[in-house]
């Protein structure tokens, strides 16, 4: 899955908060839900307690990596919200990418035999 499109209405973010999955962990918590658009939309919050801009900044950039190297994985629509926590500003891209690849798994948003291909 190659298409991904940026969620950006408040609307589209309660709807997520309010009927998606929600799979937590210290670095992060993401958000998922079931589309019919047959495309992969995502949002990333960092709220002010994560730090300056700056940092927040950083949350938002690390997220995004960790995303790009495993959304190829991803089967069907999904509508994502992921949100960062204090530790994901001092957590690299590879380790979120292993967080959001066992959560997917266990939301089965992504095939078991997919994980093996992560040298790609």
């Amino acid at each position: 899955m190659t298409d991904t499109v940026t969620l950006k209405s408040n609307s589209d973010f309660r709807r997520i908060y309010a009927r998606g999955k929600a799979y937590t962990n210290p670095a992060l918590v993401i958000y998922l839900m079931k589309n019919r658009a047959g495309i992969c939309r995502i949002g990333i919050t960092t709220s002010k307690k994560i730090g300056n801009a700056v940092e927040r900044n950083r949350s938002k950039r690390v997220i995004r990596a960790a995303f790009r190297s495993i959304e190829r994985e991803i089967n069907g629509g999904y509508d994502i919200v992921f949100v960062a926590r204090g530790r994901t500003k001092y957590t690299k891209s590879t380790v979120l990418c292993e967080i959001m690849r066992k959560n997917f798994l266990s939301a089965g948003v992504i095939k078991n035999d997919s994980s093996f291909n992560k040298a790609d």
